[in-house]
């Protein structure tokens, strides 16, 4: 299937927090848009592999996307090696991305700076004719190299390239990131799991902060922030959004 926008996180409920909202957007907008997870989540201390695939299952119901799938890296144990940049090459060239929005660079979860640049170097050399990968049914697959890499944020804050207005589907982005009941839903009723750092409370009400916060820098009430190595441009200045500062 050709996407216009692939969105990859390194752990389930990566995108739905970094850019499900922008995704929803795009959806809107009648865009072709898939969500590749390259982990389990495996070593996450609360739930388990069969919650989060359900979990992620729902959250990608909730988005309306037209795809999910998941590569089954291991969990925290993953290389930005020859192995690894393969099996995501394969991926990209499948799904024929112009769009792909990726981890970010350098956070405090090590997985999520080493899967950003694992993105981004694969999505470099899928572009390359000399790299030979097959398809699922073994036939060698066309060169494709996405026109652009966003990098989403995640825990640390970074100064973003690119702010895109979220307002109109805020409160869908937000009910695709609760459908990760085991990670997100501490202190309820019948919870027995320990509590971790985005368990609690408190986490959920940072993620709406941050939106706040960004949606403030453009005048919207809310907004997701990312970071391109490469120069965006736009064609006129009509593609700027209008609104009161």
């Amino acid at each position: 299937m050709k996407l216009d926008i692939l969105a990859i996180g390194v752990h389930p409920d990566d995108v739905e927090l970094g850019c499900s909202g922008t995704l929803l957007n795009e959806l809107k907008l009648g865009k072709q848009v898939g969500i590749l997870d390259l982990t389990q989540g495996e070593l996450g201390t609360r739930g388990t592999i069969e919650t989060r695939y359900a979990e992620a299952a729902a959250a990608a119901k909730i988005l309306g996307v037209q795809v999910r799938e998941n590569l089954k890296m291991r969990d925290g144990f993953f290389r930005n090696d020859e192995e690894h940049k393969l099996q995501l090459i394969q991926a990209i060239r499948k799904y024929q991305p112009e769009i792909v929005i990726a981890n970010i660079l350098d956070d405090r979860h090590p997985d999520h700076g080493r899967a950003g640049h694992l993105i981004a170097d694969a999505c470099f050399l899928a572009g390359l004719i000399k790299i030979e990968t097959k398809d699922d049914t073994g036939n060698p697959q066309a060169r494709w190299r996405p026109k652009y890499v966003l990098h989403y944020m995640q825990d640390w804050y970074h100064e973003p390239d690119i702010l895109i207005d979220i307002s109109d589907v805020f409160e869908q982005r937000m009910k695709s990131i609760e459908a990760y009941g085991t990670q997100f839903n501490s202190g309820t009723a019948g919870d027995k799991e320990p509590q971790t750092y985005i368990s609690t409370p408190d986490f959920l009400d940072s993620v709406i902060a941050r939106a706040r916060m960004l949606g403030k820098r453009i005048g919207v009430k809310y907004a997701e922030g990312f970071i391109s190595e490469k120069k965006i441009g736009i064609r006129n200045l009509d593609a700027l959004v209008q609104v009161e500062t």
